[in-house]
């Protein structure tokens, strides 16, 4: 089952009720990819993305990063560094909207 995604599913099998590849949560909404920064979580994962915002005032550019929680299913596999696509979902939690769909090791 591809869940819908244009994302290759995980080779391992999970009984994840959150799981949009084994389980039943629907993906809907945006893709956004970041770096994973904490695993430490139990079930989750933090995502910092980085984007660059412009001060009109200055006519320059300022680096700005955000973090996002996401849900981690256990068949995917993420480590801290790496590289991590994720997709919006309904709220899991007062904080996570978003569950990973991809990861890919970083440099």
């Amino acid at each position: 089952m591809n869940a819908g995604l244009q994302v290759e599913p995980p080779s391992k099998k999970c009984d994840d009720a959150r799981c949009p590849f084994h389980g039943g949560l629907k993906v809907r909404g945006r893709l956004l990819t970041g770096r994973a920064v904490s695993t430490a979580g139990k079930g989750f994962v933090v995502v910092e993305m980085q984007y660059l915002h412009m001060v009109p005032k200055f006519n320059r550019g300022e680096r700005r990063r955000s973090r996002i929680s996401a849900h981690l299913p256990p068949c995917i596999t993420v480590n801290e560094g790496d590289s991590v696509t994720m997709g919006e979902c309904r709220p899991l939690s007062k904080s996570v909207s978003f569950v990973v769909v991809e990861s890919r090791s970083g440099s």
